[in-house]
């Protein structure tokens, strides 16, 4: 007999597991499952490239809820299985195990897949991403008989993943294609600033390098070449050059969608009783000057799990909250609220020599991000100027004395 849940849940990580605690806060009765690719119970994924792989952590220490929760919440955990393919009008899915699950209303929060390469040598031993508990686990492994480390991919990926090698010891070379690191989500000034913290701490930093190879030796990696004819050793690599969404059998299946499936405000696909969510979903967003965007982060995979279970649940989905993000790298806390793409002006608030400042970025004026580097105060206070899309003096912005706060209550609106 085909099993059949009134909600199913297609992937187990932060956007799957808020949808579940979601529905089941809002007083939802009928039965849930949640089908997950991986073995493990959700986990916090952003802990891999830091506490996790630095040893700090250990898995019970980042699962999102403990083993108890799910039991008592009557949600079925369906575990290493792959959605392989979606049939929209008959409601139901089939797995990689040859199963076939019905559903009435069907979240795909399936996220993405790390971005390969696509050059020679990707496939040599040695080579890993940083997406899953079980690549942190290979990556630990092969550290204990590695020393010359190469990441490529300046992101946050890349960097935190510096931060955490460099400090085991490990000799570490980071290269970035474009001319600076966090090139795609961040201004000149933060960029430069972690530039300087890294290489102060040991790591080289290798801008503007394009990759024309990894070379192996007995099918092992041994180094990069670059396509100006350098090589540099290198006997582990990690490739950290974003992901790409999952939603293969989502759009097989009729779902919109380019680089994401395309999601309403509650983000129903365009498939009947089809929601997606999180990292996989393209979904319009105020701070984007009403763009469909993807957004990468714990926050937005559990706004959109939140508005996909209020959807199903009848209610209005939450107005959209200002994006925030974060990242740990040494002893440095960088706090982000808002996006800056497409500013045309950044203040920076504080001096960045003193390893405490802010960077706000402006757009015709107007307040659309904030980077706060060890400042709480700015990111909690800064969310205010955000929201608004205030029009700030930024002489004054620009004063650490002033509290962002009081700038905030001083504006009109």
């Amino acid at each position: 007999m085909t099993p059949r849940y009134d909600v199913l849940i297609v992937g187990s990580g932060h956007g799957g597991a808020q949808s579940a605690i979601a529905l089941r806060q809002s007083g939802f009765e009928g039965s849930i499952a949640m089908v997950g690719e991986e073995a493990d119970l959700p986990y916090e994924r952003p802990a891999l490239s830091k506490d996790y792989l630095a040893g700090a952590k250990t898995l019970d220490r980042i699962l999102i809820r403990p083993p108890t929760f799910w039991r008592e919440r009557n949600v079925a955990l369906l575990s290493g299985r792959r959605v392989v393919s979606l049939d929209a009008t008959a409601h139901h899915v089939i797995t990689d195990t040859a199963e076939t699950i019905a559903y009435g209303r069907l979240i795909w929060a399936t996220g993405g897949y790390a971005r390969r390469l696509n050059c020679q040598g990707h496939d040599l031993d040695g080579v890993h991403s940083i997406r899953r508990r079980t690549d942190v686990d290979r990556l630990i492994g092969e550290l204990l008989f590695s020393r010359n480390v190469a990441i490529i991919g300046g992101g946050y990926i890349g960097l935190e993943a510096a931060a955490v090698l460099v400090e085991l010891g490990k000799q570490v070379t980071l290269f970035e294609s474009q001319d600076r690191v966090l090139a795609r989500v961040a201004g000149e000034q933060l960029s430069r600033f972690y530039e300087a913290e890294h290489e102060a701490k040991g790591v080289t930093l290798e801008l503007r390098a394009a990759v024309d190879r990894l070379e192996g030796v007995d099918g092992r990696v041994a180094s990069v070449r670059l396509r100006d004819g350098r090589s540099v050793a290198a006997d582990l690599v990690i490739i950290g050059i974003g992901i790409i969404p999952a939603t293969a059998p989502l759009i097989e299946a009729g779902a919109m969608g380019e680089d994401g499936a395309e999601v309403d405000r509650s983000c129903h696909t365009t498939l009947k009783d089809v929601y997606a969510i999180g990292d996989c979903a393209r979904r319009q967003s105020t701070f984007a000057g009403g763009a469909a965007i993807r957004i990468e982060s714990v926050q937005n995979a559990a706004d959109t799990a939140i508005a996909a279970a209020s959807a199903i649940m009848g209610q209005t989905p939450p107005h959209d909250a200002a994006p925030w993000f974060w990242s740990n790298q040494y002893d440095l806390r960088l706090q982000t609220v808002g996006l800056s793409r497409g500013f045309d002006a950044a203040v920076v608030r504080g001096n960045p020599r003193d390893r405490r400042f802010s960077v706000i970025y402006l757009k015709d004026g107007c307040v659309i991000a904030l980077d706060c580097v060890n400042a709480a105060k700015d990111f909690v206070q800064g969310r205010a100027l955000v929201v608004a899309g205030a029009r700030i003096d930024p002489a004054q912005v620009a004063d650490p004395s002033l509290p962002l706060k009081d700038i905030a209550l001083s504006l009109t609106y």
